[in-house]
């Protein structure tokens, strides 16, 4: 699913009228039926709606709800700021319209403002502002969105929450933007509605076709989109009837220091389950006997030193390498992953310490051979660009920009974590839940995408894949277990289950 800014949204529903063709009246009107339709569901006809309408098209749609919900019998009354005199032609309309419907549907507010009451049990409409807004909110409308904000009513906003701009909210005023309950977007998730900073001004989300132009969707080039199953499926190779270990790869992973083997167990056991032929783990001997235990299927290499990584390794045999869970940040180590950069010529993977010890050694990032993959969290990330971002916007722009400096891979994680691409392209994940929030779930995830390169597929497909069925296993596991309880152990155990639904076999 691709993710338009608020330019190609606008160009989205001209090329719609123009080439259906519609009228945007009518459009308003479908969209309008979608968004009336999806509260009337939610909401019996003995709950007070109150809409707040600004005079754009987004206080159209709100005029337009409140004309159906009176029509289903609903005690719908709209408030329409028209404090300049002057509303779009399709607000004008749907004003004239509920104005005929209703007299007492409809108050016009151009001076003074007696704002009504609104209880627990009142369901607002925020149709003030939408995905056009270009400039934190002042004034009266500010004023009239903390009044909202301050009531005990239930939220819904139109599109995006009034005073959430659609991109970058980087200097916006937040106490200013209206925090929803529920947003009932129209055609397509906008970029603000992926960041966590935003959350609770959007509340609970729904995507509402209007029937846009799919022609238009298809052919327009976005940079930013959303990774979902029908794409998955369609980078998904078939494993062959004759197919041996010696065929399916045979992956590397360095990982694990003393005290901290369980990061190498988990790197180790995620990526036998994704499918490779043979994997070796080159660890510490202190950690053989918990690695030969627990991972039997594993080959496991010994590091010179009992302690640490701090020795690299000839990549010749091997098809991948993951390097970082648990290697702990010694100078020995960072000495040897330098050596192991400069060595390698095989498609890698970089994680935790790797990451950390990169992020004190900035200048080693020159080194990195093209089309590697880094997988930070948020912290890891502000450490590797020697920053702090000012917002999740920002943080985003300089995980892209860092991506397309290195000629790299940069999965940022999170809620939806965007894989950052040479070219400049974003693409979010679509899976994955809160339960993943605990120790370990990244060394998962280095393991999935080391094994997935290790079989052959390119860092683009083996990245895009990897953060795709870590997240579907983490909801699968806690659709059973439950968030709360939800370890790494239990992403690898419904692996298996993820990699069936997408039909890798």
């Amino acid at each position: 699913m691709k993710i338009f800014t608020s330019k190609q949204i606008h160009e989205l529903d001209r090329y719609t009228i123009e080439h259906e063709p519609i009228s945007s009246i009518d459009l308003m009107e479908r969209a309008a039926i979608a968004l009336t339709k999806e509260i009337t569901n939610r909401w019996d006809t003995e709950t007070p709606m109150v809409a707040f309408a600004g005079p754009g098209n987004n206080g159209g749609d709100a005029l337009a709800v409140t004309r159906l919900l009176r029509d289903k019998g609903y005690k719908a009354v709209a408030y329409l700021f028209n404090v300049k005199g002057s509303l779009s032609p399709d607000c004008q309309e749907n004003c004239e319209r509920l104005r005929k419907k209703s007299k007492d549907a409809l108050v016009e507010v151009t001076r003074e403002f007696e704002p009504p009451q609104l209880t627990r049990e009142t369901v607002v409409i925020d149709g003030l502002f939408g995905s056009g807004l270009n400039k934190p909110l002042g004034g009266g409308f500010a004023a009239m969105v903390q009044y909202i904000n301050n009531s005990e009513a239930t939220v819904v906003s139109i599109d995006v929450p009034s005073g959430l701009m659609t991109e970058d909210n980087t200097f916006n005023v937040r106490q200013n933007i209206i925090r929803a309950d529920l947003t009932l977007t129209l055609g397509m998730k906008k970029l603000c509605m992926m960041f966590a900073e935003n959350h609770d001004f959007i509340g609970d989300l729904e995507v509402l076709d209007i029937g846009l132009s799919q022609v238009f969707i298809e052919n327009t080039p976005a940079a930013y989109s959303i990774l979902e199953d029908n794409e998955v499926r369609s980078h998904l190779r078939q494993r062959s009837d004759f197919a041996h270990k010696g065929t399916m790869g045979h992956a590397l992973l360095i990982a694990g220091k003393y005290g901290m083997a369980g990061a190498a167990v988990l790197a180790a056991k995620a990526c036998l389950r994704s499918g490779v032929g043979k994997l070796t783990v080159h660890t510490p001997q202190k950690n053989n006997d918990i690695l030969q235990i627990s991972v039997p299927e594993a080959i496991i290499h010994h590091d010179l030193d009992t302690n640490c990584f701090t020795k690299t390794v000839e990549t010749g045999p091997y098809s991948a390498i993951g390097i970082g869970p648990g290697i702990g940040t010694e100078g020995s180590t960072e000495i040897a992953l330098l050596g192991q950069i400069r060595n390698t010529r095989i498609p890698m993977v970089l994680d935790a310490d790797a990451l950390n010890i990169l992020a004190t050694n900035r200048s080693w990032l020159q080194q990195l051979p093209e089309g590697a993959i880094m997988t930070p969290h948020p912290r890891e990330l502000d450490r590797l660009i020697d920053a702090t971002p000012t917002s999740d916007y920002d943080r985003l722009m300089r995980a892209r920009d860092l991506a397309q400096r290195l000629h790299a891979y940069i999965i940022l994680k999170g809620h939806h974590s965007a894989l950052c691409l040479p070219d400049g392209q974003i693409i979010f994940n679509s899976t994955g839940n809160s339960g993943m929030a605990t120790a370990g779930s990244g060394d998962v995830l280095t393991g999935i995408i080391t094994g997935l390169l290790a079989r052959g597929y390119a860092p683009k497909e083996a990245a895009m894949l990897g953060m795709y069925l870590h997240g579907l296993a983490g909801d699968n596991a806690a659709r059973v277990l439950g968030k709360e309880s939800l370890v790494a152990s239990d992403i690898i155990l419904y692996l298996p289950k993820a990699m069936l639904q997408t039909q890798i076999s």
